[in-house]
């Protein structure tokens, strides 16, 4: 059986690698057709998405009503935010000084008067939520329509009070549980179908990105995106590194365990498409299933480690195109006020754009919002990137988390890694 899934996995994997480059093949030689094929992409994210709200629901409740003390829910989402704020800030840092010192918005002089402000107004224009209505948005109106309208964390919240009331009947709330256990099971169940679609899911939003936008597009700001692209990099394997080893594994090994999820990420530009086979993986692994239903979907809303390096890096990338000094207490000002802004825009669509307009809107005018119009263009190729590390940011935390908590076993998930032990899928 497990040979079978292994196989399923690595024949799912070249297919995904197929669909990558037939699609960039099509969208550079063939761009009209290329650009129909759009809605094989969006109809294979909807599918992903239309069912992680029940995954994230039965997950978490299974997890939390297994658990001997409930006060481990709330220990557990407290590390998780602290690792979260703690690395999503280093990020942004990081950002920062790769920008300032590099300079890659500089020599193009682009007069501020001569921005284009309606390309951007959508964005601009767009209510930002401050911290405190984003904590009360994670409260549903009504339970339905949190899962009607797809919000992780406000069924995070439900699922984590629902869970909580079932371990309080004790006895009688175990047939719930082992009814919802099943349920979970099923539901990954429909995942695995729906993972059969992701190649041509990949292929479809490869060929609608390089058709729409065009190979071309990168020439004009090539260097902001290889300063992204390889400090994206630097991230992941240098910053990431240091904390998987401290955590007792080695992030290679790390990459090349979840390297279906990353084609996929790669090929759709989004990381909720790989959320619910990371979700199994990571389980598989030993993280635990209750940890893992909290940390992920937690990490998806606050953990946005690639989004934070682009934040502070295209902020910085505006200025020095419109021959705008910044000072480093202008970069401070910048960092602080990301802090914030990130984590109000986090669950909304087109989010990195709002957030980037709400920052440079606190500045008093010194960055124009109007010069986000200059990364408009190649945003959708930085996309990647921003998802890819988002994808393995929230894979170390959960792992960090886990071995916080002393509940993985790093000995059983280093023969995991190495292919010596097949995962196990656990239930706690």
């Amino acid at each position: 059986m497990a040979q079978t899934s292994g196989n399923a996995s690595k024949s799912l994997y070249i297919q995904v690698i197929a669909g990558v480059i037939l699609g960039a093949l099509l969208g550079h030689f063939w761009p009209v057709m290329a650009v129909e094929m759009q809605p094989f992409g969006e109809g294979f994210i909807k599918l992903v998405r239309m069912i992680i709200a029940p995954i994230i629901f039965v997950t978490v409740v299974v997890g939390i009503a297994k658990l001997s003390n409930a006060a481990e829910v709330g220990r557990i989402g407290l590390k998780a935010i602290i690792y979260f704020e703690i690395m999503t800030t280093f990020a942004m840092f990081i950002g920062l000084i790769v920008g300032h010192v590099v300079q890659p918005g500089t020599g193009l002089n682009i007069d501020p008067a001569t921005l284009d402000r309606k390309a951007i107004a959508r964005y601009a224009d767009a209510p930002h939520q401050d911290v405190t209505g984003f904590l009360l948005n994670i409260i549903p109106n009504t339970v339905v329509d949190a899962f009607a309208r797809g919000e992780i964390l406000q069924v995070l919240l439900f699922a984590v009070l629902f869970g909580l009331g079932l371990s309080r009947m004790g006895e009688q709330g175990k047939g719930v549980t082992a009814f919802l256990d099943q349920a979970g099971g099923a539901l990954f169940g429909v995942i695995a179908i729906i993972m059969r679609a992701a190649p041509l899911g990949a292929f479809g939003a490869m060929a609608f990105t390089i058709g729409r936008y065009g190979i071309g597009a990168l020439a004009q700001l090539g260097m902001l995106m290889l300063c992204f692209y390889l400090t994206c990099a630097i991230f992941i394997f240098a910053i990431m590194g240091l904390v998987a080893r401290m955590a007792g594994l080695n992030i290679f090994k790390i990459i090349a365990y979840v390297k279906e999820e990353f084609l996929l990420v790669l090929g759709t530009s989004s990381s909720e498409a790989a959320m619910p086979t990371l979700m199994a993986k990571l389980e598989g692994l030993g993280c635990g299933k209750s940890l893992v239903g909290l940390t992920i979907p937690l990490g998806y809303a606050f953990n946005l480690d690639g989004s934070s390096i682009y934040f502070t890096m295209a902020i910085a990338f505006i200025a020095q195109a419109l021959n705008i000094p910044l000072s480093w207490s202008d970069y401070l000002m910048i960092l602080a006020v990301l802090l914030l802004t990130s984590k109000g825009a986090a669950t909304v669509v087109g989010g990195g754009f709002i957030t980037l307009a709400a920052t440079l809107a606190t500045m008093n005018g010194k960055v124009p919002v109007a010069g986000m119009v200059l990364v408009l263009g190649v945003d959708r190729f930085m996309s990647e990137a921003r998802a890819i590390t988002n994808l393995f940011g929230n894979t170390v935390a959960t792992i960090v988390v886990a071995r916080w908590e002393g509940t993985l076993d790093v000995e059983r998930a280093r023969r995991i890694l190495n292919k010596e032990e097949p995962p196990v899928i656990t239930q706690a």
